[in-house]
């Protein structure tokens, strides 16, 4: 008898624990169903019109495409997940690309790479940093906090070298998203995929990452719940800088050049992403599985679009249209909840 006892309890632990990781697997992509369908049915039409969109090196190229714009809304998401917002992230990818090559340019201050990485990255920080205070200690609105901070960020993104590019970096830079490890698998994209899969599992298993869901439900409820609202806002909106700088060092090596007009819209894209993913613009819904799903949307729409051969115009429009339905969508789901 008190072995069929130990035997049930341990099945029922068994069971317990099974359930409680699977209710964990799922949160990482929690309110994504409608997104993952809306991108197979997407990836269908696509292989049903074009002749090249499936093959494994389209595929690749889209990855190529995203990676920018994926490091990015994995920022946003963090963002938008606390209820706000952060428009200057453009402005503050082309400011970090241009801190960069004015330490690491021989023309310029010469100190390499390495540390123009370093220090395009602490820039990012920093701006986000300061558009987080803006929000917490002088109560601006998000929108007009980080609508200022992307007016200053692009102004001295255009002082540092009087608006000039610079071109040419070193290959081993530039490798960085060309040279495919495995046969497909370049050191950006790697980036993207690891920085997505650590942000997901922070959100989902450390109390801090929970903590951000709290504060988008109700910032004054996680407030007297103990949690830090004002001193996470400010980290969340620094992390958002920091990794807008990190895709402007991407695409630097991307395009082996820097210009203060890189990032112009990007901002709207990576709003657009994480909407589209499934999380809410008033906060405390979303998930990083969820913004990976949008990410590939615009990156797969934008690709088939052009192995459709459709004007550059016309996408824009498309684009358009997709992002209000989402947030049209979010709107719906908000008011019937």
């Amino acid at each position: 008898m008190a072995v069929s006892n130990e035997t049930s309890e341990l099945k029922a632990g068994t069971g317990a624990a099974q359930a409680a990781s699977g209710a964990k697997l799922s949160a990482l992509f929690a309110g994504t169903m409608g997104p993952m369908i809306g991108l197979v049915l997407l990836c269908l039409a696509l292989a049903l019109t074009t002749d090249t969109f499936l093959t494994f090196r389209n595929i690749l190229n889209v990855l190529d495409q995203v990676t920018v714009l994926g490091i990015m809304a994995i920022g946003m998401t963090l963002v938008i997940l606390i209820g706000g917002i952060d428009l200057s992230v453009g402005s503050v990818l082309a400011l970090a690309s241009m801190v960069m090559g004015y330490v690491a340019y021989p023309d310029y201050l010469n100190l390499g790479v390495p540390v123009g990485i370093a220090a395009a990255l602490v820039v990012a920080a920093l701006c986000g940093l300061v558009s987080g205070l803006l929000v917490t200690v002088t109560k601006l609105p998000p929108f007009i906090a980080t609508l200022a901070m992307m007016s200053v960020a692009r102004g001295l993104a255009n002082m540092i070298t009087d608006g000039s590019q610079i071109v040419g970096f070193p290959d081993w830079f530039t490798n960085l998203s060309i040279v495919r490890h495995f046969g497909f698998l370049s050191v950006t994209v790697g980036l993207m995929i690891v920085l997505a899969i650590v942000f997901a599992v922070f959100l989902n298993y450390r109390a801090t990452g929970r903590s951000l869901y709290a504060i988008g439900g109700s910032a004054e409820v996680a407030r007297l719940s103990g949690i830090p609202v004002k001193s996470l806002t400010n980290w969340v909106y620094a992390i958002c800088g920091l990794l807008a700088g990190l895709a402007g060092i991407v695409l630097a090596a991307r395009l082996d050049s820097v210009q203060p007009s890189s990032g112009v819209g990007y901002e709207l894209d990576t709003i657009a992403a994480v909407v589209i993913g499934g999380a809410s613009l008033s906060g405390g819904i979303g998930s990083i599985g969820g913004t990976a799903i949008g990410v590939l949307i615009i990156g797969v729409l934008r690709n088939g679009l052009n192995l459709l051969g459709v004007s550059p115009f016309v996408q824009q429009v498309v684009i358009g249209v997709v992002i209000a339905l989402a947030v049209a969508t979010d709107t719906w789901r908000r008011r019937t909840q």
